[in-house]
């Protein structure tokens, strides 16, 4: 699957992992399936124990193979199954999703199995741009989007890679994480937050949208000769930030801060607590401060549209609480948390490290999902955020975050992206604002 960087000729196929570490999964067939042999598996429903290594499907019960994979007997041919979106996050909820093109089962042993499909690009960003945003959304935000898709996906698949190793440790202690794709090792990329949504067929919504995404078939960023880590994320709050703040401690200058609109980033910047204190409480005009619910409809999907604080949110958490979710996902007794005190900020405002003080011990925290996962029974919805306490000084009670923005901020921030495609902004403009010296090329026809 892998090739030099613009050695992409012709469409490639893409490996996506639909469900990992599956104990057992239903499987329907919509149509008539082929494996490898020709045998054909006619439509129906298969269930699949990988405990037991057994198929049981319409002509009886039969044994999975390692590897089990199938393709469509016509161009007709879709596969569904039960699929869970948003997986640790707090929209994480189950629905059932159709897909086209191939299905490959790999069950190893253990128990467990993995569920792939594997589709042409074109057909996978289809869904993937109407899993990110509605299908409804601005032309210009979906060609934008589409390339941005694009770009991130080949950029994957290079392979150079783009996050260097976790930071040091401190002297009091330090845990640094972060995810990235390089944990997918059969497949990849996967369907979900972690990478891109890709929630197969049913909300590609009209031929207008197709037509779109069409339209920019083979076209991506560029930067110094090499397919742009394209990254994306819901709502940045008013200023984008660097890819160092989230993943790896490598420069990557398409990837910088940017405030949202069209003036220049503030000034004294964000990394300032009191200077966050006010962009927080008084917000300039930023493209993502949309208070239209008529557009917001038009350019979200309905389970985005369940966080309607997404540009400004107040959390308030008991220290009790933090102390509990620090020993158990980090497993760390720090006894009772007396401090949370801010160590490093991004240009947005962002925290990039995060002390714990707590009676015990002290404890920094990075990055900025670490963050966000320790401080929420799912996650926070960002790092963004001013910290005050209530009760006694010396033995606060509860701890009242107040942030900006919906995800880690870097790149493209979707909904500031989709007003300005609403405001007439054409894709080549919106490309230019978030990914600063890009180019456009086309890969291939």
């Amino acid at each position: 699957m892998k090739s030099e960087t613009h050695n992409w000729t012709e469409e490639p196929r893409i490996a996506v992992g639909l469900l990992q570490n599956a104990s057992s999964v239903t499987i329907g067939l919509l149509d008539d399936f082929l494996d490898s042999s020709g045998l054909r598996f006619p439509a129906g429903e298969y269930h699949l124990d990988f405990g037991r290594g057994e198929i049981t499907g319409p002509a009886g019960r039969s044994r999975l193979d390692q590897e089990w994979q199938l393709r469509p007997g016509s161009d007709r041919g879709r596969f569904s199954l039960q699929a869970t979106i948003g997986i640790n996050f707090h929209w994480q909820q189950n629905e059932m999703q159709t897909f086209p093109e191939g299905l490959r089962i790999l069950a190893p042993g253990g128990g467990r199995g993995t569920v792939i499909n594997d589709v042409s690009l074109e057909r996978y960003l289809q869904s993937v741009i109407c899993s990110e945003m509605n299908a409804d959304s601005p032309a210009e935000l979906i060609k934008a989007h589409s390339i941005i898709s694009r770009s991130w996906l080949l950029a994957q698949l290079d392979p150079a890679p783009v996050a260097g190793p976790p930071a040091p440790g401190l002297a009091d202690g330090e845990i640094v994480r972060w995810t990235d794709r390089e944990a997918h090792a059969t497949f990849d990329v996967c369907a979900d937050d972690h990478c891109q949504r890709y929630q197969g067929l049913g909300r590609i919504g009209n031929e207008s949208m197709l037509g779109q995404v069409g339209a920019t078939r083979g076209q991506v960023l560029s930067f110094a000769g090499r397919v742009c880590d394209a990254r994306f994320s819901k709502c940045c709050g008013g200023v984008t930030e660097d890819f160092r703040l989230a993943w790896g401690d490598q420069e990557v200058p398409y990837l910088v801060p940017v405030f949202d609109g069209p003036g220049s980033l503030p000034d004294p910047p964000l990394q300032d607590q009191a200077a966050l204190r006010r962009f927080i409480e008084n917000p300039p005009d930023c493209y993502c401060h949309c208070q239209d619910q008529e557009l917001l409809a038009i350019l979200l999907n309905s389970y985005d549209r369940q966080t309607p604080d997404f540009f400004r949110w107040q959390r308030r958490v008991s220290a009790e609480q933090i102390g509990a979710w620090v020993r158990e996902k980090l497993g760390r007794d720090l006894g009772r948390i007396l401090a949370l005190q801010a160590v490093e900020r991004g240009l947005s405002g962002r925290l990039q490290r995060l002390r714990f003080v707590g009676q015990k011990a002290s404890l920094v925290v990075g990055k900025e999902l670490e963050i966000r996962r320790v401080l929420a029974a799912s996650h926070l919805y960002s790092s963004a955020f001013v910290i005050d306490q209530e009760g006694p000084a010396e033995r606060p009670e509860t701890f009242v975050l107040t942030g900006a923005g919906w995800g880690h901020g870097v790149g493209l921030c979707q909904i500031g992206a989709g007003v300005m495609a609403h405001k007439g902004m054409v894709h080549q403009d919106i490309l230019a604002h978030y990914y600063p010296g890009t180019q456009l090329e086309r890969l291939y026809d």
